[in-house]
């Protein structure tokens, strides 16, 4: 009993064609719901964490070295600079300064040996950069350099450029 290509099946007292079954079977589908099942999951966590932990306490402990850190304490009191920069001029003067930051005087051909000893008598390791600025000539510089040798300073530098001196 086929009416435009729909067959009919006969079921009990009523008929339903290929159409109505297959939207019986269909909406039978979608009613069920995917089941999670809860107690295979837990296995598994559990076999994880039981293995994690078998690996972990397996691993050989690691030797700790013991280090010396420094102790902190007041800070260190500031090197004082008593270097002495002792610069030739063009005209026959010296600059003479005693540290970085200290105050820059003019002095003398002939003020230059006695200052020179009462320096090395008062600072405990004398040390003089000697130099010269751009201007000046090579024999003033030489002569400063006599004048520190005969003061028995030990300790000389000869300084190349004038930003050295900072004067």
């Amino acid at each position: 009993m086929e009416t435009a290509g729909l067959r009919k099946m006969a079921v009990g007292r009523c008929h339903l064609t290929q159409l109505h079954m297959n939207e019986i079977y269909l909406n039978s589908v979608r009613s069920k719901k995917a089941r999670v099942e809860i107690i295979p999951l837990i296995d598994v966590v559990f076999f994880l964490l039981a293995t994690f932990v078998l690996f972990v306490l397996s691993l050989e402990k690691m030797g700790v070295l013991t280090t010396a850190l420094p102790i902190s304490g007041p800070p260190k009191p500031a090197v004082e600079d008593h270097t002495l920069y002792l610069a030739s001029s063009d005209d026959g003067f010296y600059f003479w300064k005693e540290g970085k930051l200290g105050p820059s005087e003019t002095i003398s051909t002939t003020e230059l040996g006695p200052r020179l000893a009462d320096y090395r008598r008062r600072v405990k390791i004398p040390r003089v950069m000697v130099g010269g600025d751009s201007k000046a000539k090579f024999g003033s510089t030489v002569k400063a350099l006599d004048e520190v040798r005969k003061a028995e300073i030990t300790q000389v530098a000869i300084g190349t450029l004038p930003s050295e001196f900072g004067f």
